[in-house]
């Protein structure tokens, strides 16, 4: 594979390690999201000042209103780092 080929994988293998343990199998709840971040991101969570940092965090996410966190949720966090972390801002 290569190496995007890879990255594309681990994401979808990230998603998949932490979806469906509290909620629906296809979905993060918001302790799911947190669990995710704690591990996955921590520095993402170094910001985060308090609790209602990752209630807004996750209300954000959560274009549906649905209560959870889809994959298509999900890619728009993980594009959003990748743009910050590259130094490109990005469009809603």
């Amino acid at each position: 594979m290569t190496q995007l080929e890879t990255s594309v994988a681990c994401m979808m293998k990230v998603f998949d390690t932490y979806a469906g343990k509290e909620g629906k199998p296809d979905s993060l709840t918001k302790a799911e999201v947190k669990a995710l971040l704690e591990s996955e991101l921590p520095g993402l969570l170094k910001g985060a000042q308090n609790q209602e940092d990752l209630d807004k965090l996750f209300k954000e996410l959560d274009f549906n209103g649905d209560g959870e966190v889809d994959f298509n949720e999900f890619m728009v966090l993980v594009a959003s780092i990748t743009c910050v972390c590259h130094g490109r801002p990005c469009k809603k």
